[in-house]
């Protein structure tokens, strides 16, 4: 059902729908609610609602004239949940307010006065009382709105302080605060005693110190209707209030300099005590809490138990006050892990260890704490020689130091340093290939240096290093005759940088196919490079039964220089076979050369992966389906899973499937050698790749689908809809698609609309199946096609050339602008063909632009050698298409719109049509399937006797006449325009 004034199923029908669900008891409040409703046709907070009782908990009296607060369990309605059909709601247990109904047959009258302040929800009854009331927002009166100032105001029967003043001045604060701007400067809550702990007296300035664990206000929370807090557990002042009576406004203005947040109360001493902020470490040089106060803030926390190790790392932190890398820490020595000795010169012992926590960062005001990285970190443990000489032997250090540990076993104290590369002064790749040599070996000395010696050598770059790869990280093993070496799977995939966070390697090309070559040689660097020129090399392994030792690496594209599309095209050759060794070999040639663009590649596609296949249509070589192709088309590597990715899933394809194909015909390999060799961005249809029917045997072309189906099917359906610019315009895609068949010295040869597919953006050329090279020369010729379409000369038996390409296009000039097949009503018989030859071409029904008229018949020409080049006809396209204000373009739309009021005006200029689309009758006789024709004795191609005379052959006599009265054909010089031509493209 849809409602009469919006023409749709708005919010008032779905009200509507539920009133049999609801009543209120009164006729009176039902037809107010009731009212409201239908009237929320955009704007659903106008609509009031009944509010059962028992859906408001927590309902407590106010004092003032029956006014109640409560929560409402259901929140108010927002919009229409289709799926659930239902109101969805928000701020589920909202605060509200119930007010008591004066006169319910005058509550339109209280509903007025009363909306002016507050938001009106909707009406509910008390079952004791049996009053209605109605449900009214929070609002504040001052900003129209549930701001902060309600929000603390709710709360207000949820604490007290115990002193009258106290909770006046609290209240009066927190009521202050309508937004949240300052909201934690303006507004002071009561904090219970028992949210501080750590409650230490500092002497010197005669203040309690604490650790308060919620932290401060800074905004209210709409889902769990509370506060939300920043600073947890951070530091606070109590000071004592010495005169609760007096605190006032002017009070609170001379504490807001060290910013208060609250007010609480001693319970053993009952001393209230103001809770300010920790400005009293504010440090002298940056006047703000720096790092150097978080620093200080700890020192009791700790000790190494030497002052002189205490003083210096304190007085390190105390200097860090902007960059942390310049403060050091205690550590404890149980905060490493799998520590051990290594030997490195000097007197000092070193170890290395994981430093389990990481090193600091920044202060987290949040959490009130140091955030770390580098957890489990590799670190270096030297021995102090000589704590009192500390500043010395850090001094000396080229590592950057963290901290100071000491031994529980030895009590030596030990510098903690980074582990860091003295080349590139940071922990780069070379550091995390060394920290990892003892958890390897290749079991050969040689072998383990070579491998190490490529690793110190990567400081930048992981990928330059070698591995050592475990046999058991390598699957399918298998050998390949072929090569004379091994193929397999290798479960990690190479390192390509170092993850601070997991402190591991990442790798790519997890599962990717290697292979695998024995090593005979003796390793050196200069082995490894020789290598490098035909493989990538990642890495050495060891066959465990033969114990042969065995290079991990990946054939580089030698054109590339690099794994390019075509390796992994190759790669994965082994996985799928059509059945027959030439398309095979075609498909894996294409691949072979798809070095960038991925797009150009051809597949073979189990049929199995297409689904709703369906007859569309039978062509000249075989039947064409539609269907839809669950994987999609390839669009890139993925290099991380090690496979294509792809895009258009359940995409619509054409099946293109060649009768008798299973014993792979020269016609179809021909097709699909020469649709492959052109581009699909020059108007020609996309294709995919083959797979074969399992039925019939029969191999199928896997196309780009077109919409609309062919420009015949378009032009009976769309034909009305066409203006003379949408005409010209697809004429230019198809002369753009025929013209880059010419520059790829090609002739198509069975050039007609049913050929020409309208997709949803384009026009593009299909049906490559009598495509040949230019320079083809057959001793004979074969008469094989559309006959109307069929220029004279090829009628005749003689040589294809572009020129009777440029004849069938202009046939098709003639279609697009006509709107008709060629000689729909007539037989395609050999009459016909002696016709043809004799100059006999399609007529007009309506009067047509000049121009285009004898751009048609130079296309037509029955001498071959004087039909106009593709880049010439694409050429006065693209003026009439792009050019407005190039003169033979004015000169063509003065004469659409003197061709266009002829029409207008004719009694016999119409072409017949229905709201279906064109309706036109065809001659039984009349084939527009490509077929083999067979005439003999056809006369020499000529023009007709008038062919360039006004009265010609192509234009109706009436409207040649109309057009003789109108323009003088000698002053269109359209070879001018050739002669100024460039090679603009659209």
């Amino acid at each position: 059902m849809e409602c009469i004034k919006c023409k749709f199923k708005c919010n008032v029908i779905y009200f509507q729908q539920n009133f049999n669900n609801w009543t209120s008891g009164n006729k009176y409040i039902d037809k107010f609610i009731q009212d409201t409703q239908l009237s929320a046709h955009y704007d659903i907070e106008t609509a009031l609602e009944w509010i059962p009782y028992d859906r408001f908990c927590d309902i407590k009296y106010t004092a003032e004239g029956k006014v109640y607060r409560a929560n409402w369990i259901d929140g108010y309605i927002y919009e229409w949940d289709i799926e659930i059909q239902n109101w969805k709601r928000i701020d589920q247990n909202i605060f509200v307010t119930l007010k008591s109904l004066n006169d319910p047959e005058n509550i339109s009258l209280e509903f007025m006065n009363i909306s002016m302040i507050n938001r009106f929800y909707g009406i509910t009854q008390d079952p004791k009382t049996k009053n209605y009331m109605i449900v009214l927002s929070g609002k504040c009166k001052k900003c129209n709105q549930v701001c902060n100032a309600i929000y603390f105001q709710k709360k207000f029967e949820s604490w007290t302080s115990g002193n009258d003043d106290i909770d006046k001045f609290i209240q009066d604060t927190q009521l202050s605060v309508h937004d949240n701007h300052n909201l934690f400067n303006k507004a002071i809550e009561w904090i219970p005693y028992n949210k501080f702990y750590d409650i230490k007296y500092i002497k010197k300035i005669g203040v309690y110190r604490a650790n308060w664990i919620d932290g401060y206000i800074y905004e209210w929370d709409n889902e769990n209707q509370n506060w939300k807090r920043f600073a947890q557990n951070m530091f606070v002042i109590l000071k004592s209030l010495n005169d609760p009576k007096n605190i006032s406004s002017e009070f609170m203005d001379i504490i807001m300099i060290n910013r208060l947040y609250g007010i609480t109360q001693d319970p053993q001493t009952k001393n209230y005590m103001m809770i300010l902020n920790y400005k009293y470490d504010k440090c002298e040089k940056c006047n703000g809490i720096c790092n150097a106060i978080h620093f200080q803030q700890n020192f009791e926390n700790w000790t190494s138990g030497n002052d002189v190790v205490d003083n210096f790392i304190q007085d390190t932190q105390l200097s860090a006050h902007h960059s942390t890398k310049e403060a050091l820490e205690w550590i404890s020595y149980n905060s490493f892990s799998n520590i051990k000795s290594i030997v490195i010169g000097g007197f000092s012992k070193v170890y290395k260890a994981n430093w389990i926590d990481g090193y600091i960062k920044h202060w987290d005001y949040k959490n009130q704490n140091w955030v770390r990285e580098g957890q489990n970190i590799f670190v270096y443990l030297r021995s102090l020689s000589d704590p009192k000489n500390i500043i010395l032997e850090f001094k000396n250090k080229i590592n950057r130091p963290y901290g100071i540990t000491q031994d529980p076993k030895t009590k030596y104290y030990m510098m903690v340093l980074s582990d860091e590369c003295k080349i590139c002064n940071q922990a780069c790749e070379v550091i995390h290939f060394q920290q990892n040599f003892e958890s390897w070996t290749s079991g050969n000395d040689d072998i383990d240096k070579f491998i190490q010696d490529t690793q110190l050598l990567a400081h930048d770059d992981a990928k330059k290093a070698l591995e050592w790869i475990p046999y058991n990280r390598l699957y399918n093993i298998k050998h390949i005759e072929k090569i004379r070496m091994y193929r397999a799977n290798w479960i990690d995939g190479y390192f390509y940088k170092w993850d601070n966070e997991n402190q591991d390697w990442s790798r790519y090309g997890k599962n990717m196919i290697i292979t695998l070559k024995v090593l005979n040689n003796y390793v050196t660097l200069e082995f490894m490079n020789k290598i490098k020129t035909n493989y990538e090399f990642y890495g050495i392994t060891q066959d465990p039964q033969t114990l042969n030792y065995m290079m991990v690496v990946i054939d580089k594209c030698k054109k590339c220089n690099r794994i390019c599309n075509s390796i992994y095209f190759q790669q994965n050759f082994g996985n799928w076979t059509s059945g027959n060794n030439d398309i095979d070999q075609f498909i894996q040639d294409i691949q072979l050369s798809v070095h960038y663009k991925v797009t150009d590649a051809l597949e073979w596609i189990p049929y199995n992966r297409f689904y709703n296949i369906e007859y569309v249509a039978r062509g000249g070589f075989g039947k064409v389906y539609r269907a839809n192709w669950i994987d999609g088309r390839i669009d890139k590597w993925d290099n991380i899973n090690q496979n294509w990715k792809r895009h258009d899933e359940n995409m619509f394809v054409a099946l293109k499937s060649l009768c008798y194909s299973k014993n792979i015909t020269l016609e179809f390999m021909n097709e699909m050698i020469f649709h492959h060799k052109l581009d699909p961005n020059y108007r020609i249809i996309n294709f995919y790749g083959i797979t074969q029917d399992p039925e019939t045997k029969n191999y199928v072309m896997v196309l780009e689908y077109a919409d609309d189906g062919s420009l015949r099917k378009y032009l009976d359906t769309s034909y009305n809809k066409l203006n003379w610019q949408n005409k010209i315009n697809h004429l230019f895609d198809i002369i753009t698609g025929l013209k880059f068949i010419h520059e790829s010295n090609l002739i198509h040869r069975d050039l007609h609309v049913g050929n020409i597919l309208k997709l949803k953006f384009k026009i593009a050329i299909t049906d490559m199946g009598l495509c040949k090279p230019a320079n083809c020369n057959l001793q004979k010729n074969n008469v094989y096609g559309v006959l109307p379409y069929i220029a004279p000369e090829i009628l005749l038996g003689r040589a294809y050339t572009k020129a009777a390409d440029i004849y069938s296009f202009g046939i098709m000039m003639y279609e697009v602008i006509s709107g008709l097949p060629p000689f729909h009503d007539v037989s395609h018989d050999e009459n016909l063909a002696i016709k043809i030859c004799q100059g006999l071409r399609p007529r007009f029904d309506i009067n047509v632009p000049q121009l285009i008229v004898h751009l048609i018949k130079r296309c037509l020409d029955a001498n071959s050698s004087k039909r106009p080049e593709v880049e010439d006809i694409r050429y006065i396209l693209y003026m009439w298409r792009h050019e407005p204000d190039e003169k033979q373009t004015t000169e063509l739309q003065a004469q659409i719109k003197k061709a266009d009021a002829i029409n207008d005006n004719s009694s016999n200029n119409s072409i017949p049509s229905t709201c279906l689309g064109l309706s036109y009758k065809t001659h039984s006789e009349a084939v527009y399937t490509s077929r083999l024709l067979n005439f003999n004795n056809l006369p020499e191609p000529k023009n007709s006797d008038d062919y360039y005379r006004y009265n010609d052959n192509i234009i109706s006599i009436e409207s040649s006449v109309l057009l003789s009265q109108q323009i003088d054909i000698s002053q269109l010089d359209i070879n001018n325009l050739l002669e100024t031509k460039n090679s603009d493209d659209d």
